[in-house]
């Protein structure tokens, strides 16, 4: 039996970033993951990022922000920081979780229009989605490299 590997993606606000991170995984990989998301200061789901989700046919609008202690309690194979606020803040997670760290600008923090906000978002959302793309596809070469030695 094949056990789920459990991703934790962390930002400071788990409003934007974490939230489409923990989403876009899910989307990608199914079942064979076990995705959350959390942040150290969290903050109400942005709308913003419901709605670009939305329009790459993702529904995020029931997911909520949650904190850092809400998610202490479980083990992690894999911490992902996605903002360099929450890195420098990161709690050390028991057990042997991996930890690594992908750096996106915060849309929230994106000024102008709405048009130009909702472009911002849509860019960071693309970068996430690319990043995640590639992370899944060195996860599987690393497993059958390992297959076949």
């Amino acid at each position: 039996m094949i056990t789920q590997k459990r991703i934790l993606f962390l930002c400071t606000g788990n409003s934007c970033r974490s939230q489409m991170a923990e989403a876009l995984l899910r989307h990608l990989l199914g079942d064979e993951v076990v995705t959350a998301s959390a942040g150290t200061e969290p903050k109400r789901l942005h709308p913003l990022a419901v709605r670009v989700m939305e329009e790459i046919g993702l529904d995020i609008s029931h997911q909520r922000s949650k904190g850092v202690d809400n998610v202490m309690g479980h083990s992690w194979d894999l911490v992902i920081t996605v903002c360099d606020r929450a890195k420098e803040s990161c709690p050390l997670f028991p057990g042997d979780s991996e930890k690594l760290h992908w750096s996106f600008d915060d849309p929230a923090e994106a000024q102008g229009s709405d048009e130009q906000r909702v472009h911002v978002f849509r860019r960071v959302r693309d970068e996430i989605l690319t990043r995640l793309r590639h992370f899944v596809l060195s996860k599987k070469l690393e497993r059958k490299n390992q297959e076949i030695q």
